[in-house]
C-alpha cells in the first residue's frame, strides 16, 4: 500500500540546457506530479542555492528541496564536482539526488554512486520518454520513499 503525499515536495534542478530544463517542466505538468521545480544552470549556482547564498539569500525562493535532479555536465562547477561537496556538507547530505544525464559512461556511473547519488538515470531521447520518468520518479519519490524533513 502507498502512502499518498498531500503537499506538494520541492524539487530542485541543476542542468546547464535550457532546453532541457524546459522539457522537464513541461513532462513534470503532464505527468500530474505534485510538486514545486526550482532550476539552477550549474553546480556553483546549486550550491548557492541551498546554502542561501549570492541571489538565493531568500530561504522563501530557495528552500531545501526534497530531491536534487543533477545533471553531469556543466560550466563552472560539473555534476560530479557539486555532488561531492553537497554530500561532504553534513546540512545537506541527506538530501537524495537523482543523477539524471545524457552520459552513459560506466565510469560516470560508478563514481556518482560512489560520491553517494541515490539513483542514475540517462535522460530519455524524446518527450514522451521524459513524461513517464518524471511520472516513474513522481510515483516513487513521492509516494513511496520517507523522505527527509528540514
Amino acid at each position: 500500500m502507498t502512502r499518498k503525499q498531500t503537499q506538494p515536495i520541492n524539487i530542485l534542478m541543476a542542468d546547464d540546457d535550457e532546453d532541457d530544463r524546459l522539457l522537464t517542466v513541461d513532462a513534470l505538468q503532464e505527468s500530474r506530479v505534485l510538486n514545486n521545480l526550482f532550476c539552477v544552470e550549474d553546480g556553483v549556482e546549486l550550491l548557492e542555492f541551498l546554502r542561501h547564498e549570492g541571489k538565493y539569500t531568500d530561504p522563501a525562493s530557495a528552500p531545501r528541496p526534497s530531491l536534487i535532479l543533477l545533471d553531469l555536465n556543466m560550466p563552472r562547477k560539473d555534476g560530479r564536482e557539486a555532488l561531492q561537496e553537497l554530500k561532504n556538507d553534513p546540512k545537506l547530505r541527506s538530501i537524495p539526488v537523482v543523477i539524471l544525464t545524457t552520459s552513459k559512461e560506466e565510469e560516470d556511473m560508478l563514481r556518482g554512486y560512489d560520491l553517494g547519488c541515490a539513483s542514475y538515470i540517462t535522460k530519455p531521447v524524446n518527450f514522451e520518454g521524459l513524461v513517464e520518468l518524471m511520472r516513474a520518479l513522481g510515483r516513487y519519490w513521492i509516494e513511496f520513499v520517507e523522505l527527509p524533513h528540514e
